[in-house]
């Protein structure tokens, strides 16, 4: 094979490799349900579950923390959060919507119900959250570390750039920002949240109130910030409405 046949063999399989990538970076997004309105801003709102989602989130934390301050029983707290969260799955299933949020919720619920019981630790309903948040924090530092900021992933395939960012240093060094934006924003939870839970009961109150605050608001605000520093920085007019015209497809 000459020069010419090696230099096109090597570019099918650089093509190859590009194109499983961008499938798999597709797919991720698709699945992140992360969504834009159609002047191109993103839509927190439904980005984090829209309004129903938000209430499957926050509704079974609330109750357990409601009912173990106020009737101390952690054994009722506990069935009654998992009971919330197995009504949000059937009115999921009834209504023939997807209920791959609700049944995420109530494995979540079910975890840290199950910890709570067995350790008999009130405390201890948190700690499925800790684990969580610090994996993410993990992936979400390796995705930068390698260069495959996740917000970028997610981002440009809602702003129709694909992986194209990627060839584009300032670019990809927003998408960086915009990852550690989100690597902060769970930081700022473990940092808040776990010597509240150190505290034991004494600061149980404090930390379910914490686990709400800094859940779904806190989330959608690092989403909108990233959201923010990430927009295309237009060098000339004509890039300006170039990147507004991105921006503004379906």
């Amino acid at each position: 094979m000459g020069p010419a046949g090696e230099h096109k063999e090597h570019e099918d399989r650089e093509a190859g490799r590009s194109g499983f990538a961008r499938e798999i970076a597709s797919a991720y997004a698709a699945k992140a349900g992360l969504h834009r309105h159609e002047d191109g801003r993103i839509d927190v709102l439904r980005s984090a579950g829209g309004i129903r989602g938000v209430v499957e989130s926050v509704l079974p934390g609330l109750v357990f923390l409601v009912a173990f301050t106020a009737l101390k029983d952690l054994v009722l707290s506990a069935v009654l959060s998992v009971a919330v969260a197995a009504v949000f799955v059937v009115a999921r299933l009834a209504g023939r919507s997807t209920p791959t949020q609700a049944f995420a919720g109530i494995v979540g619920i079910g975890v840290s119900a199950a910890l709570a019981l067995f350790t008999g630790k009130a405390e201890n309903f948190y700690v499925s959250g800790f684990v969580t948040n610090a994996a993410y924090i993990l992936v979400l530092a390796i995705s930068i570390a390698v260069r495959w900021p996740l917000i970028g992933v997610l981002f440009g395939f809602l702003r129709n750039e694909g992986l194209h960012w990627r060839g584009d240093a300032v670019r990809a060094r927003q998408y960086r920002i915009g990852t550690w934006i989100m690597v902060a924003v769970l930081a700022l939870r473990l940092v808040v949240e776990v010597p509240l839970y150190l505290m034991g009961d004494a600061g149980l109150v404090a930390l379910g109130a914490m686990r709400l605050i800094l859940g779904v608001p806190l989330y959608a605000l690092g989403l909108w910030l990233a959201w923010l520093v990430t927009r295309v920085i237009a060098s000339a007019p004509e890039d300006a409405a170039r990147a507004a015209e991105g921006d503004a497809r379906p």
